[in-house]
């Protein structure tokens, strides 16, 4: 008796196949093919066909019913024939019954023939990566012959990786791929020759993923018995910790491979074998087929119609790109508008003035030039205070409805495009004065310079009698403090992009930015002093600096003196600070009374030991609800690298087994001698608006996660907070408070933590697990991604997903972050992840907040401007601007 198993949707089906005829009969009589329906409790025949494949189910029907027909003629032949049929049916039926229950029971085996396993093993166990610099045998060729010049043209072992394009940190992982490729070829040196390393290039780039396993399984197994045994694995993890910077998992090799010993060797043999390795690499995704499908099929129409298309009509393209221009940034085209308007106008009234006055006769045009320049930097020197008063703007976006028409995100952008502004008017205005106006001056003929007198006294002689008044001091200084501040407040010198030789350094970094930009204290006195004393202007009404000075500067100080007293006023206790790896401080703070905050928005803290005069904003971590306040503050510059070190002192590091990765740690009573901090805020950020949106995309890069954690936090209280108001108001009258103060829209959110370091994660452990633990419904779908892991797939972290898998099934705690969440490896497919949201939500706006570098900045939101004009979907995107 042969069996053959098929499988059916709703029934298991067995093909027989009854070799037990006798050798006389033909092939034809004596081969034949039953397929059965085996149900819960009924055997039906579905199909029976001879050798050569003809379905003779009537002519077995007509047989049978013969047989009964005939069974009184031939009694004994006939009885016979019947009661065997009836007997091998019998238990045919009761075997394959017995089959099917243990089916049921037992895990089925893994089908290599399944198309989304082998979809997912193609994927697997690739040596050589996308992020990789080989791109081919060509490369690898040129690699060998620039490392094998100076080694008589063989390359060493320990230049292996190179040669085939693996990075540093994959060395060590490299010389054992070089170890185990040898090993199969019976190679015993420690260089090879290139058609030895195209033999290896072969092997490693082969396409097959039973030619991956087999090289993969050669690595693991070092003494080429067949078996990898406890020791061998536990060394490939700590290569394949070691390769992709998991330090943790290198210190737990152990326990690991203790992991994957119990799960692939349950018998306890003390080794496995590739097939129960094959078995755990290839598990297929456990989902359904049907949605899957049907979600492939909807992501490639969507893919089809986000594919770009080129206009071929100039005129058509030009309008069309302008149109979603004015639709993307239609708040800040209008404010740039009136700013540019405001511009031109005072600019064309001062120049129409001086244009029939008696100076133009003498200096022409370029006085003219002069003062309209004069009046632009004027205006801007008023202006560009506004976007720098925080408690204005902050009670603006709360307490008015003016931020869905004036884009308060953008200020500190208004704040640098008025700065230019400023800095072009400064250069034509000195300009015009230095190469022109007093040039004339100086060479008019004394008839056409008698009506200057008045203005100037005598005809002057040299440039010193213009620049030994009081205009010109005060001008020449004002020009260089301004010139010091805009330079010390680049990029370049403000990020210490720009490395300097002592003592030259101390301009570089925010000390010097922050310090020079409060020279403008000197530069505004200065600036209404030489507006009062003008060459060409006597009345005092007409002198009218002072006037567009005098309201922002009033608003300013005002702001600058409500800080110093609220500050004060609003005493902070330090309840705990834990210092972590990655240069990581968290401090924990009482809430000040009356002190309310939003999720998203900022404050601004000064340390006295560090420095009594700076302030430095960092994003609130903790929720509203809570009844603490906490920051976590990344140790980027000289004040917060000062600020992390007073802490450390006052802190003593705790035992590693007590802290895991914690560095240090200190609460509240254990040290008296904390340093004292002092606060200020809260102030509006783009993501406290995330309540006008139902759905959430927020993405954080390394400490940039910190006011999405706030975020996270505050949307699972809100929604807890509002099932508890449903169920006490279910049969109640409904509470008007209670119900405007849970008027929140979101109800999903998409969380995306991308970090480098493995210890990252740590810095906000605990609140994840509270975040996973409060939220049972998955609210929140949170996402960590580990860059130093090399992408799923690659033999690099073959491994590592291994145990990932295993761990988070077993204990519900992932290797990587050591959280509820499971870790993703590499870098996310940001199209992918917008796509996706794009299938879930269809019609619905969806409110993208981003904090981290600026270099992913201008990919999310462009990304959010395309889904928005070929998808249903609309993406609104938001950066955080401190």
């Amino acid at each position: 008796m042969k069996m053959q198993k098929t499988e059916d949707r709703n029934s298991d089906r067995e093909i027989i196949d009854n070799d037990n005829s006798s050798p006389s009969k033909t092939i034809d009589d004596t081969y034949v093919e039953i397929t059965l329906d085996i149900r819960e409790d009924t055997v039906a025949v579905h199909s029976v066909k001879n050798a050569s494949g003809a379905n003779i189910v009537e002519e077995a029907e007509v047989e049978v019913l013969g047989l009964a027909k005939n069974v009184k003629k031939k009694h004994s032949f006939g009885a016979s024939v019947v009661r065997n049929t009836s007997m091998r049916m019998r238990q045919v039926a009761q075997e394959l019954k017995l089959l099917a229950s243990l089916k049921k029971q037992q895990p089925r085996p893994f089908d290599r023939t399944n198309s989304v396993a082998a979809h997912h093993a193609l994927k697997g166990l690739k040596f050589i990566s996308k992020t990789d610099g080989c791109a081919g045998w060509a490369a690898v060729e040129n690699h060998f012959d620039e490392l094998s010049a100076t080694s008589d043209g063989l390359l060493p072992r320990g230049k292996f990786g190179e040669c085939i394009g693996m990075n540093r940190e994959s060395k060590e992982f490299a010389v054992e791929l070089f170890d185990a490729l040898a090993r199969r070829r019976n190679i015993t040196s420690d260089c090879i020759s290139k058609i030895q390393l195209k033999e290896f290039w072969d092997q490693i780039a082969n396409q097959c993923f039973d030619a991956r396993l087999r090289t993969f399984f050669d690595m693991v197994d070092k003494n080429a018995d067949g078996r990898i045994s406890s020791e061998e694995v536990k060394e490939i993890i700590s290569l394949s910790a070691s390769a992709n910077k998991l330090s943790n998992i290198q210190k737990q090799a152990d326990e690991y491979a203790a992991l994957i010993m119990e799960e692939l060797d349950p018998d306890n043999l003390g080794y496995i074998m590739i097939e129960n390795l094959e078995m755990l690499l290839l598990q297929a995704p456990n989902q359904s087929e049907g949605g899957k499908g049907l979600n492939r099929n909807l992501s490639h129409m969507l893919s089809l119609k986000l594919k770009p298309t080129v206009e071929t009509n100039p005129i058509k393209r030009w309008y069309k790109n302008l149109n979603y221009f004015l639709l993307d940034n239609w708040q800040r085209v209008w404010v740039v508008l009136l700013w540019i308007g405001a511009m031109a106008g005072l600019f064309a009234y001062k120049y129409v003035q001086y244009r029939n006055r008696a100076a133009f006769d003498v200096m022409g045009h370029c006085v003219c030039m002069a003062k309209g320049a004069a009046e632009i930097l004027k205006l801007n020197m008023a202006l560009i205070l506004l976007p720098v008063c925080r408690n204005t703007i902050t009670w603006l976006r709360n307490k008015t409805k003016l931020a869905a028409a004036v884009p308060f995100d953008d200020n500190l952008n208004f704040h640098k495009m008025m700065a230019v502004a400023i800095a072009i008017g400064v250069g034509i205005h000195v300009l015009a004065h230095m190469t022109c106006d007093f040039p004339k001056l100086l060479k008019a003929s004394p008839e056409k310079y008698k009506p200057m007198e008045p203005y100037f006294g005598d005809q002057p002689t040299s440039y010193w009698h213009f620049v030994k008044g009081v205009e010109g001091v005060s001008g020449i200084i004002m020009v260089v403090l301004m010139a010091v501040a805009f330079t010390l407040a680049t990029p370049w010198f403000r990020r210490n992009r720009i490395k300097l030789p002592r003592p030259l350094n101390k301009l570089t970094g925010f000390n010097a930015f922050w310090y020079s930009h409060h020279l403008f204290v000197i530069v505004y006195s200065l600036l209404i002093v030489h507006g009062i004393k003008l060459y060409l202007t006597q009345e005092w009404y007409k002198k009218t600096t002072w006037m567009y000075l005098a309201i922002p500067i009033i608003l300013y100080s005002g702001e600058r003196l409500l800080r110093a007293l609220r500050s004060s006023i609003k005493d902070v206790k330090i309840l705990k600070v834990a210092v972590y790896p990655g240069n990581v401080l968290a401090l924990h703070m009482s809430k000040p009374q009356g002190f309310k905050y939003k999720s998203g928005q900022y404050m601004f803290v000064n340390c006295s030991a560090v420095s009594p005069f700076e302030w430095h904003p960092f994003s609130i971590t903790s929720a509203p609800g809570d009844d603490y306040v906490s920051i976590h503050i990344r140790t980027l510059g000289d004040w917060t690298s000062k600020l992390r070190a007073v802490f450390s002192e006052v802190c003593q590091p705790l035992p590693i087994g007590k802290s895991g990765q914690l560095v240090a740690e200190c609460l509240q009573g254990e040290n008296k001698n904390l340093p004292k901090v002092l606060i200020d805020g809260p102030y509006g950020a783009p993501a406290q608006d995330y309540k006008k949106y139902e759905v959430l995309l927020l993405v954080g890069l390394g400490i940039g996660a910190t006011p999405m954690i706030s975020i996270a936090k505050d949307i699972v209280n809100n929604m807890k907070a509002k099932e508890e108001d449903d169920l006490e108001n279910r049969h109640e009258n409904p509470n008007p408070t209670s119900q405007k103060k849970r008027n929140f829209k979101s109800k999903r959110a998409y969380f995306y933590w991308v970090t480098r370091e493995q210890g990252s994660f740590d810095w906000f452990k605990g609140i994840m697990n509270e975040i996973a633990e409060m939220d049972p419904k998955g609210v929140i779908e949170m996402h960590n991604y580990c860059t130093s892991v090399y992408e799923e797939g690659d033999a690099r972290s073959a491994l590592i997903a291994m145990i990932q898998s295993l761990q988070h099934a077993k204990n519900g705690v992932d290797i990587v972050s050591g959280t509820r969440v499971k870790s993703h490896f590499a870098k996310p497919n940001w199209r992918n992840v917008y796509k996706r949201i794009a299938l879930n939500h269809t019609n619905a706006r969806v409110g993208v907040f981003y904090c981290g570098a600026p270099a992913l900045t201008k990919e999310l939101r462009q990304l959010a401007l395309d889904f928005s004009r070929k998808t249903s979907t609309k993406f609104d995107f938001h950066k955080e601007n401190f």
